[in-house]
């Protein structure tokens, strides 16, 4: 596992947040409506990002930009990721990470060692529907990150990519079930245009904003707080 891309500002990927956003190359998961195919699935293709210049880079711009979000790929993959976090814990920086659960170990080590300001985790379907979204089985692992984040994490926000053909409205009100009396829910509008793993994909068209609108109504009963993410 290596840093294949960063993102020097970011206003959008850490809420509340300035912050630089590192991506890793790499992971387990297939979702065929993954904005990030070459991380995913040809990392060796990108460069490979100096750990060390990154790190004097956030350094020097930390008066500014006070935050790092880690994402990917699957940054929980690397089993140098809590080292990472803790130098950039060292420069009084927050840090959030993204990530799609599948290693619930990780999570729950850096978690109680209070690694983690924030954390975001895909759900990407309800259980019924999981492995022919993401193309594996993974529900177990992703349960015990629901669990571990609603009572370790000290801010989170559960999300899903809501992608005509693959989700409904009756799935994403059980994937509410799922959630009930978490903090914060998120509905993330699906983005056609490619670059996508599953080229079939690009160009469909996304649902009607409104429609997701209705879906936070029903929603709100379940989940704290409710967005859409457009």
């Amino acid at each position: 596992m290596e840093i294949r891309g960063v993102e020097r500002v970011s206003l959008v990927d850490y809420p509340g947040q300035i912050c630089a956003t590192v991506f890793y190359g790499g992971c387990n998961l297939r979702c065929g409506f993954c904005h990030n195919p070459m991380l995913v699935a040809e990392p060796g293709s990108l460069p490979i990002v100096d750990r060390i210049q990154l790190l004097e880079q956030l350094a020097s711009r930390r008066d500014l930009v006070p935050a790092v979000c880690i994402s990917g790929g699957e940054p929980t993959l690397d089993p140098d990721l809590p080292d990472l976090i803790q130098q950039i814990k060292q420069l009084d920086l927050k840090v959030k990470l993204d990530t799609n659960g599948t290693r619930p170990e990780v999570l729950a080590d850096l978690l109680r060692s209070a690694s983690l300001d924030y954390v975001a985790l895909d759900v990407k379907a309800p259980w019924p529907k999981y492995s022919l979204v993401c193309g594996l089985d993974v529900v177990s692992a992703v349960q015990k990150s629901i669990k571990l984040i609603k009572k370790l994490a000290p801010a989170y926000e559960f999300r899903t990519t809501v992608v005509p053909g693959l989700l409904d409205k009756d799935d994403l009100l059980a994937i509410g079930e799922i959630l009930a009396g978490a903090e914060k829910y998120v509905l993330q509008q699906f983005r056609s245009t490619g670059p996508l793993l599953d080229r079939s994909l690009e160009g469909q068209k996304p649902y009607p904003e409104k429609f997701l609108h209705q879906i936070a109504i029903e929603l709100k009963s379940m989940i704290n707080t409710i967005e859409v993410r457009c």
